[in-house]
């Protein structure tokens, strides 16, 4: 799949009565939503988040992404800090990087019990000159500190600072089981044999210490119901003659 297909990472449904509603983050957090039009995901997100209405009193978030850009997810975190619902957090199945701090803010974590949580200190990529390079190296490591905090925040007394740290050095993946005693989940339920990893080659050369079961899996691939299909399909179309229209009278 090419950058400009790539699909939208998150996706929100409100409930019927408008009281609780499922807010999906799988695949890749990337900085633009729609790549193909440039909408910055953070935006997007809460431009979604916000029209899902006042009466929101529950959002169950479902996770099962690698990770990806930690600027985004902070600014994702953020908003859902900041919304008066309550959330609760689902791992369906993979939760790493940056995509682990997401559930950190929930009032309740639930994991399946073959779900896999991945913790480090933020990465990022940086080019320029030296003082570029700085500020690229403070702003990263600002990041890893306020991610940090979230880790800790939620373990409470069930984790040291010493301990979290030495996980986040070597990349440490946990299992359900792990992430209760460390206080990172509330709950372990069944197995989820319904959604499949969310990683590919290029995760398993980026990370460290990937346990077999990742690196064994088979890509799965995405199935798109007709009705999205015509949806996405209309909105190139009506997109393509905004474009048209514009170049006319420009």
């Amino acid at each position: 799949m090419s950058k400009k297909q790539q699909q939208k990472f998150f996706q929100m449904k409100a409930s019927t009565d408008g009281k609780s509603a499922d807010v999906f983050i799988y695949g890749e957090i990337t900085k633009y939503a729609w790549e193909e039009y440039g909408e910055v995901s953070s935006i997007t997100f809460k431009n979604e988040l916000d029209s899902l209405g006042d009466g929101i009193e529950t959002i169950n978030l479902y996770i099962n992404s690698p990770g990806g850009s930690v600027f985004e997810a902070m600014a994702i975190i953020a908003m859902l800090q900041r919304h008066p619902a309550d959330i609760i957090s689902h791992i369906d199945g993979l939760a790493a990087s940056c995509a682990s701090v997401l559930p950190m803010i929930s009032k309740r974590i639930i994991m399946p019990s073959n779900a896999l949580m991945m913790i480090h200190h933020a990465m990022t990529g940086a080019w320029g000159n030296a003082k570029q390079l700085r500020k690229a190296a403070d702003d990263v490591e600002r990041i890893s500190k306020a991610m940090c905090q979230h880790y800790l925040d939620r373990s409470g007394d069930k984790m040291t600072e010493e301990q979290l740290y030495e996980m986040l050095e070597e990349d440490k993946w946990l299992t359900a089981e792990q992430c209760l005693e460390l206080g990172l989940c509330d709950e372990i339920v069944e197995a989820n044999q319904a959604v499949a990893y969310a990683f590919d080659e290029k995760w398993a050369k980026q990370y460290r210490n990937v346990p077999q079961q990742l690196l064994q899996q088979k890509p799965s691939t995405p199935v798109m119901s007709a009705e999205e299909k015509a949806l996405r399909e209309r909105i190139i179309a009506d997109s393509k003659a905004n474009l048209t229209y514009l170049e006319t009278i420009l």
